[in-house]
């Protein structure tokens, strides 16, 4: 046994990370394997790459739910000497895409600072739109161009549409019901109206493409729909907040998106624009195909549509 345990830290001595993006693909493989608390942190981690960089080890013990030396035990267990050699990575990153918004970003902290004179409803206004724009400038850096295409192609691939929302989620759901709609796409959308969202996945067909969208804490309702239309023989587009979400493991393609927080309320602008660039950019690829005279088949659409159909204003 004190071999084993032996063999286990010397196997993670140096980290030789290149990047943020490695250490969380490394964080993502060896999830399963981590106590209860260790993933608390690893989750935490994924979700505020661009916080970590910036916060100390108690605010990040905090945030987490956990005690100081869980999080150094943490930094351990991927190789890192402490939380400051872990917490060195993420400066880096954050020095090298340093963006505009960052230092607004700065000023925001400062305002909702427990030490902050009582503010007015002007002020917490500003807070939200600038917690908003930092959230967009960081989803602009970092949306993987690939994975978008990948996740374009899936929906242009499937035969049909499912959209599973809830709870915060739900207006995204419900926008994406209303512009889907403009293509000639058929789309579902399982929005729970009487509990009945379990009946209407009977007319799924394989090769259907379900868009899941759910962040933590995670509906139980859109999980559920998800893992049923993947044993059903769909494809699963997820769009979530984190590589360790219950959603990205079974996804065919994962789009992360993290919106901006205040107060603990997080709002809905980043994910909108994400689901707006993925209607335009469907939209785009069906119309093209239509221009060049592709089969249907091969647009994904079917032969009844009018080319007028996505030149409704959405």
């Amino acid at each position: 046994m004190k071999n084993r345990k032996t063999a286990t830290t010397a196997a993670v001595t140096a980290p030789g990370y290149d990047s943020a993006d490695a250490f969380l693909a490394a964080v993502q493989a060896g999830f399963d394997a981590l106590s209860k608390q260790l993933k608390a942190i690893a989750r935490h981690v994924a979700q505020n790459r661009d916080h970590l960089a910036l916060d100390g080890i108690q605010d990040t013990a905090r945030q987490c739910g956990v005690q100081p030396s869980a999080v150094v035990r943490f930094a351990k267990h991927f190789g890192f000497s402490g939380f400051s050699e872990m917490q060195a990575l993420f400066r880096a990153e954050a020095e090298r895409q340093l963006a505009p918004g960052r230092g607004y970003q700065d000023r925001i902290r400062d305002l909702m600072a427990p030490h902050a004179d009582r503010l007015t409803p002007s002020q917490i206004a500003h807070g939200v739109i600038g917690a908003s724009v930092d959230s967009l400038q960081t989803l602009q850096r970092q949306l993987p161009d690939a994975d978008f295409d990948a996740a374009v192609a899936l929906m242009l691939d499937a035969p049909a549409l499912w959209l599973a929302a809830s709870r915060r989620a739900f207006p995204v759901g419900a926008y994406l019901a209303y512009a889907l709609q403009h293509t000639a796409k058929p789309v579902h959308w399982l929005h729970g109206l009487g509990h009945m969202q379990q009946g209407e996945l009977r007319a799924l067909t394989p090769g259907d493409v379900i868009v899941a969208v759910s962040f933590a804490p995670y509906a139980q309702e859109t999980l559920d729909l998800a893992t049923a239309a993947v044993q059903q023989g769909a494809r699963l587009l997820a769009i979530t907040d984190s590589p360790l979400s219950p959603l990205a493991a079974p996804a065919s393609a994962t789009l992360l998106v993290r919106d901006g927080e205040t107060f603990g309320f997080r709002s809905l602008t980043s994910t909108l624009c994400l689901a707006q660039s993925l209607f335009l950019g469907l939209a785009y690829r069906m119309e093209l195909a239509y221009e060049q005279g592709t089969p249907a088949a091969e647009a994904g659409r079917p032969n009844t549509r009018s080319k007028t159909q996505l030149k409704t204003k959405v």
